[in-house]
């Protein structure tokens, strides 16, 4: 006879820059019967806060979340301004780059 006592869910242990990356990649937005992605890709500029965790958290999961390297800060959020109007709202680009960091 076997024990078919129930398993607990098994633990995902994740930092807190993979579990928002994750976060990220798994958020889909519905309008007029389509389903898409929230938010397909993430924009950015390594440097000071952003090298450890979220650097490491985006390469280690760029099969889910593509990263871009940008060169200009400005012209990041530009191109995730635009996208977002482009899509009519549906999607976005998420940003990160150094200044971008609380003080």
């Amino acid at each position: 006879m076997t024990d078919r006592t129930p398993q607990p869910p098994r633990t995902v242990r994740l930092t807190v820059a993979q579990a928002v990356v994750t976060y990220l990649s798994r958020q889909y937005s519905v309008a007029d019967g389509h389903r898409r992605r929230l938010v397909p890709a993430a924009l950015g500029i390594f440097g000071h806060g952003n090298v450890a965790g979220l650097g490491q958290a985006l390469d280690q999961l760029s099969d889910q979340l593509p990263f871009v390297q940008g060169r200009n800060e400005q012209a990041l959020v530009h191109i995730a301004t635009a996208y977002g109007k482009a899509t009519r709202r549906h999607a976005t680009l998420a940003v990160t780059a150094p200044s971008a960091r609380a003080p």
